[in-house]
C-alpha cells in the first residue's frame, strides 16, 4: 500500500492517497503561524488500516517544515497528538 500525503491549500485541507485513490482528509483553516485543525475523515474503505495516523503525520509534518503551529480542533488530530508527545511541541 503506498499513500501520499498533499497539501491542498485551495479546498484548505490535507489529503492523502492510497494507491492513487482519495483515502482521507483533514480540514484546517490558517492563521498567522498557524494552521488550525478543524475536521479530519477516512473513507470508511480504509479505517482500521493506519490511514487517519499517516494522515495526521504527515500534515504536522507538514506543519513543522512550515515553521507553523498547530491548533488541534479536531478531536481526532487532538488525540493522535496526545498519543504522541514528540509532535506537542507543535500545539500552539
Amino acid at each position: 500500500m503506498s499513500t501520499e500525503i498533499t497539501d491542498n491549500p485551495q479546498a484548505d485541507r490535507y489529503e492523502i492517497r492510497v494507491d492513487g485513490r482519495q483515502a482521507g482528509f483533514a480540514e484546517y483553516r490558517t492563521r498567522p503561524g498557524e494552521i488550525v485543525f478543524t475536521h479530519t475523515e477516512v473513507d470508511p474503505a480504509f479505517e482500521g488500516q493506519g490511514v487517519g495516523s499517516a494522515l495526521a503525520r504527515g500534515a504536522l509534518d507538514d506543519v513543522r517544515a512550515k515553521g507553523s503551529r498547530a491548533v488541534p480542533l479536531c478531536p481526532f488530530i487532538k488525540s493522535w497528538i496526545d498519543r504522541h508527545p514528540d509532535y506537542q511541541d507543535l500545539v500552539a
